[in-house]
């Protein structure tokens, strides 16, 4: 038999500090356990063991106390955030079936010692997996250590058995205790011999094994004159820190082996505790599902009662739709593809589909008008399919996904199973197939004829409920939180205009950009022959191992940085050796047009439809800011700061007759920096109309706006961009190049100018650990965690986004308002013109030539008052026949 002994106090703690600050909607931490269990999961399928347990230390003092008062003296308390998480790990745990042992007055590395001297006495072998090198002193032929070591979130494991401990130590197990009672233990606060130090240590343990043996030949040792001193000295220390670092292994504990052989997991404790922590992929991984007995009465059935009907008769449709036309609202989903709609009213629940309902396209005509109000999830795919099926896609208030996001922006997840997962844990039925198959069940061939329509009529009826309970409990929400007018004057109406941007698309100039990757390949092939001469053999340009030698063994350039599988040959390394070797400016060049090439030009020729133009999707519910995203494909990553990357913008053209009407705020996010941090001097410059980089510059360098030159006017840029993302010092330096010293001297003389922005900084994080999030000027909010954290790192990640995310995010509130405005007063003013693009803080029309400046006057007045400011909001336009025209 084999048994897997967990040091349960080390590896929470290695969980807790190598992993990011996670936290259930309820801001309850959750990383502590979520890390436990991974690495658990992860020891347990490389050890395979028969039996598990798992050790606590306790808070009461052990008897290494009563001998040594400065026993543990300097350990700080355990942080709140972790120390709230023990007792709910321990229900996991128990939930799992996994025995925990804790004693009073003994560690749990004594309980570790115990439980392995046991194993071995009945005939069994013991694996202890701990993150403390202490219990490298118990290793035995028959008993093995785990050391674990998590960082970034990354774990990894090494197995220490005597033979690979001798070779990496040179002495027995048992010497570790010995080691650490001449070199001592900080973390323990166990003294050792003062002076004698680990490499001294080491080196007298393998010569002489023992400090008994030491101590017994002290006055013929053959050691330098002072550390004989030393150990003379410190003969007494020597064997204090000696009993203290003893593992115990003769802890009177209740331990019966064969009660830890593994057993199966209470599932329906260890489900319901799962759900309260959100720890949703740990519950598919785990099969976890409620008990029956545990679920509503009716299957698939989430809040109260709901009478179901599949309507198939005109008559009883004509009813449905005069009562849903009176009704305050109903909700509502629907098939991908149009060809079904569940209905939510008043606890009644109607299916309708295309395939039994002769009256079907009237049904979806009068359901999608503005007099019936209507509750969905993710409306924004809904309204474009209904779109491009020339359906009204009006009326609808209330979105279940966009709230969801509002709410929690940095859940990444809002699928309607993570959000009943969340907000209704109880109800949430997982047991059945018609939820944990929910997306077979819900795709369009689900109710054909070969079709499972039972468990699909399950499913769709199921979700349809959430969505209509989902809206009381998110709309109470937004309410508390103050969240209900950026949802209803911002997000919810961005839908429709998302939707038809959607639809509409981008045209592109297939032939052009066909000719432009043609003229990319050739000099591809031209500056790979380059590479080939100064290298002198033709090889793989896109292998980094192959790179690498041909760079730094063949060639002879310097290594920057090595990694696990070689040399590596990144763009930061590439930007270094610049200059030391022609090979470097071909592999850079090489690169940018391989890529050029490959993501732009044949990517984008693979998703021109049929109209020629590109269709991207608008992502509302992806970033932390509020910004928008663009995938499938990505249009707001077209390079531009080469000449070459700035062609692909040439290729996205208006059609015969139209032209394009770019405008691009100014500086948005510096004049909302000025606005929020009421900073005066920025104001002025705003207000004056002067250029804040060169009024920067200026005030900066104490010289005359005329005076400055190019690069101080570079370097005023570089501090104030970096302002707004918190740069630091060292950044600072090497984005400018000058020495971390300069790039000091520089911040604080741009505090100097800038107070206001000073103490906004300050003030923005002290309120922000106070809240615990920071909001945009529209009320946005970013919850942050972080600020709590043990962790530096993670706290000055937190202190980072409470600096930039108010300033990003009330950006990304703006451009929002603004993209609503323009749309709408395009269309009241009856013009052909429409929107095709968003791209950070820049719009793109495309309009009939007759109408292009009145557009373009249009597009920037909207975009101007899109919010009042103490500063005016900027916004240049441009009219072109393509997006690089335009764009100019």
């Amino acid at each position: 038999m084999k048994l897997l002994a967990i040091d349960g106090n080390s590896i929470v703690n290695r969980a807790f500090y190598g992993i990011r600050p996670l936290s259930n909607h309820e801001g309850f931490p959750t990383n502590a356990i979520y890390g436990f269990l991974t690495i658990l999961q992860r020891i347990l399928e490389e050890t395979s063991p028969d039996a598990l347990c798992i050790t606590f230390d306790r808070k009461d003092p052990t008897f290494r106390h009563e001998s040594y008062d400065g026993y543990k003296a300097q350990r700080q308390p355990m942080p709140e955030e972790l120390a709230v998480q023990i007792p709910k790990l321990k229900e996991v745990l128990d939930a799992m079936n996994i025995p925990r042992f804790e004693l009073a007055g003994w560690e749990a590395d004594d309980l570790l010692g115990t439980i392995s001297r046991r194993c071995e006495e009945a005939g069994w072998s013991c694996i202890i997996a701990t993150g403390d090198k202490d219990a490298l002193q118990l290793i035995t032929d028959r008993t093995y250590v785990y050391l674990v070591s998590t960082r970034m979130g990354k774990t990894t494991t090494r197995e220490m058995d005597p033979m690979k401990f001798r070779e990496a130590y040179g002495f027995e197990p048992t010497g570790i205790v010995d080691l650490k009672a001449l070199m001592g233990d900080a973390s323990d606060n166990i003294p050792g011999v003062r002076g004698i130090g680990e490499k001294t240590g080491m080196a007298l343990i393998q010569a002489y094994g023992t400090i008994e043996n030491l101590y017994a030949q002290l006055d013929t040792l053959e050691v330098k004159p002072a550390v004989l001193k030393k150990l003379a000295e410190g003969r007494e220390a020597a064997w204090m820190s000696h009993d203290l670092a003893t593992i115990r292994c003769n802890v009177p504990m209740d331990l019966v082996l064969q009660d830890t052989l593994r057993k199966s997991v209470n599932q329906s404790a260890l489900y319901q505790l799962f759900l309260e922590l959100e720890f949703t992929k740990m519950i598919e991984q785990m099969g976890l599902h409620a008990q029956q007995g545990d679920l509503p009465a009716e299957s698939g059935r989430y809040i109260g009662t709901c009478h179901m009907e599949e309507v198939t008769e005109p008559v009883r449709l004509s009813e449905l739709l005069s009562e849903w036309e009176k009704a305050d609202y109903v909700a509502l989903l629907a098939l991908p593809d149009l060809a079904g709609v569940a209905v939510s009213c008043n606890d009644h629940m109607a299916l309708l589909f295309r395939d039994s309902l002769k009256e079907y396209d009237e049904m979806l005509s009068r359901l999608f008008s503005p007099q019936i109000k209507k509750v969905g999830h993710g409306i924004k795919e809904l309204m474009k399919k209904l779109l491009e099926e020339g359906y009204c896609a009006e009326g609808f208030l209330f979105d279940t996904e966009v709230a969801a996001y509002l709410l929690a922006p940095t859940d990444g997840s809002y699928e309607l199973e993570h959000l009943a997962r969340t907000y209704f844990p109880q109800e949430y039925l997982r047991g059945g197939q018609e939820q944990t198959k929910a997306r077979e069940y819900l795709a369009p061939n689900a109710f054909s004829p070969l079709g499972d329509r039972a468990p699909a009529v399950a499913a769709f009826s199921s979700h349809c409920a959430l969505i209509d309970a989902l809206f009381g409990v998110l709309s109470a929400r937004l309410e508390q939180l103050e969240l209900r007018e950026l949802f209803e004057t911002v997000e919810l109406p961005l839908c429709s205009v998302l939707a038809e941007m959607e639809r509409d698309g981008f045209l592109v100039d297939r032939g052009a950009l066909q000719t432009f990757g043609e003229t990319l390949r050739t000099r591809i092939n031209e500056i790979q022959a380059e590479i080939y001469e100064e290298a002198g053999e033709e090889f793989n340009i896109n292998s980094t191992q192959q790179l690498g030698i041909i760079l730094f063994e063949q060639l002879g350039l310097p290594p920057v940085k090595k990694t696990k599988t070689g040399y590596s040959t990144s763009i930061e390394v590439l930007e270094k050796l610049q200059g030391m070797h022609p090979i470097i400016d071909c592999i850079m060049e090489y690169r940018q047009l391989s890529k050029l090439n490959s993501t732009y030009v044949e990517g984008l020729t693979k998703v021109i439809a049929v109209d020629g133009r590109i269709h991207t999707c608008f992502q509302n519910t992806v970033t932390a800011t509020g910004r928008l995203s663009s995938t499938e494909p990505n249009l707001q990553n077209i390079p531009v700061r080469t000449p070459l990357g700035a062609q692909m913008r040439n290729m996205f053209v208006a059609p015969e007759g139209k032209v394009l009407v770019d405008a691009d705020y100014s500086q948005i996010e510096l004049r909302l920096l000025a606005h929020i941090a009421k900073d005066e001097n920025m104001i002025d410059a705003f207000q004056s109309g002067a250029d804040i980089h060169t009024s920067t510059a200026a005030q900066v360098f104490g010289v005359e706006p005329e005076q400055v030159t190019s690069e101080m006017r570079r370097r005023a840029k570089a501090v104030n961009f970096g302002i707004v993302y918190g740069i630091s010092e060292f950044s600072l330096a090497q984005d400018i190049g000058v020495t971390r010293r300069e790039a000091g001297e520089y911040m604080e003389k741009y505090f100097s100018t800038f107070q206001g922005v000073r103490n906004y900084m300050y003030q923005i994080i002290k309120q922000a650990r106070q809240d615990g999030y920071v909001k945009t000027l529209m009320g946005r909010r970013r919850w942050l965690p972080e600020l709590q954290s043990s962790n530096y790192n993670m706290r000055s990640f937190g202190e980072r986004v409470a600096l930039n995310m108010p300033i990003q995010g009330t950006a990304a509130d703006v451009m929002k308002l603004a993209m609503i405005k323009v749309r709408n007063r395009l269309k009241n003013e009856g013009l052909q013109a429409r929107l095709v693009l968003q791209v950070h803080d820049e719009l793109i029309v495309e309009c009939p030539i007759e109408e292009a400046r009145r557009v373009k006057e249009l597009l920037k007045d909207e975009m101007e008052s899109a919010a009042l400011l103490s500063v005016p909001l900027k916004a240049d336009a441009a009219i072109g026949k393509s997006w690089g025209e335009a764009k100019g």
